[in-house]
């Protein structure tokens, strides 16, 4: 029988950070601990809104109050059937990773394994991470790229663009990224579907021309008809976030795209995101795994996929203050796994 505890907590970002739909200074994450047989898997879940469903901690607590007393008389080693349950039962999707990353995390302990060698990945470091760089006046996104060049080794950033005083604010602060970068970083642009049609059209191939290697979610969720005509004028990968949360969604989508990005929390922990990367590869799209603004426990955990990927966006635990957990470290601008077993991660 196990022991499911489930606690909220708030955490201060370092810096704040600006996307097309809003500004973030806090974030609050609810940490879920499964004990069976003397064994504590962590899993993690944070709210989130893309669309007209917000996940909220009042709706974690609901559902889990729900669910609580069918999960207590189940194992971990049902994994996959707790996965489908809760599904079944309507469960929001960050409640669902943080039940399932849990699960993995007890596994690996139960077995004396790191999560990646479950999943039979090697033991090297996977691709570049990149950090991000909120929307802002120019001098201010300068300054956060050398904020960020302070902190650590990083080598790529993702740009926020989408910026309510329009395309002509989104140009000028890009080109003061681009001259506080190192020389040599990749860079990317995530516009969280901040524009219309024809602006991502034009800052498509305006971006193009300055090196951008890809572009996320330039277009709203809801106007994924519009991919098809927006990819025929784009010489860099198109990849959507906001727009699929799973791989039933994906593969509606996955004619218009050349890419996905995967976070946990949409798709329900590591099992929904193993079945988004064999569907995006079945349709020869490229993949990125991304975060909200997650602790290094879910980061680290996100982290474990990164030999079954393209690109790795997990820099959220970098940006708070005060992270209550200690995972994967940056070096050389990737992120470096443990090697205890589960995660590898430590509390407090």
């Amino acid at each position: 029988m196990a022991k499911i505890e489930f606690s909220f907590q708030q955490f201060t970002k370092r810096v704040p950070l600006t996307i097309s739909r809003g500004t973030s200074t806090h974030t609050m994450m609810g940490w879920l601990r499964w004990t069976e047989n003397g064994v504590a898997g962590w899993g993690e879940a944070v709210p989130f809104a893309i669309d007209e469903q917000p996940q909220t901690v009042e709706g974690y607590e609901a559902a889990l109050a729900a669910n609580r007393s069918w999960l207590e008389q189940a194992t971990a080693w049902e994994r996959i059937e707790i996965d489908r349950r809760m599904r079944a039962e309507g469960a929001p999707s960050g409640l669902i990773a943080a039940v399932n990353l849990a699960l993995w995390d007890w596994l690996g302990k139960r077995l004396g394994q790191p999560v990646w060698r479950l999943l039979g990945l090697p033991a090297t470091l996977g691709p570049l991470t990149s950090v991000t760089v909120g929307i802002s006046e120019p001098q201010v996104a300068a300054d956060r790229v050398r904020l960020w060049r302070e902190s650590g080794d990083v080598r790529a950033f993702k740009v926020k663009l989408g910026s309510k005083a329009g395309a002509a604010a989104d140009r000028a602060m890009f080109e003061a990224v681009l001259g506080a970068i190192p020389k040599g970083a990749r860079v990317s642009v995530d516009a969280n579907g901040g524009w219309t049609l024809p602006t991502a059209i034009t800052m498509a191939a305006w971006l193009a021309e300055r090196g951008v290697d890809h572009l996320e979610q330039p277009l709203p969720r809801g106007q994924e008809a519009d991919h098809l005509a927006l990819r025929a004028t784009m010489t860099i990968p198109l990849i959507v976030d906001e727009s699929c949360r799973t791989a039933e969604e994906l593969v509606r989508h996955a004619v218009g795209i050349d890419g996905v990005n995967i976070k946990l929390m949409k798709c329900g922990g590591l099992d929904g995101a193993l079945r988004l990367v064999h569907t995006a590869r079945a349709h020869r799209l490229k993949i990125l795994v991304g975060c909200y603004g997650n602790t290094a426990l879910a980061n680290t955990a996100a982290a474990q996929l990164g030999g079954l990927v393209d690109y790795l966006d997990l820099d959220s635990h970098l940006n708070l203050a005060d992270d209550a957990f200690r995972g994967a470290r940056l070096v050389a601008g990737r992120l470096e796994l443990p090697e205890a077993p589960g995660f590898g991660v430590s509390h407090g």
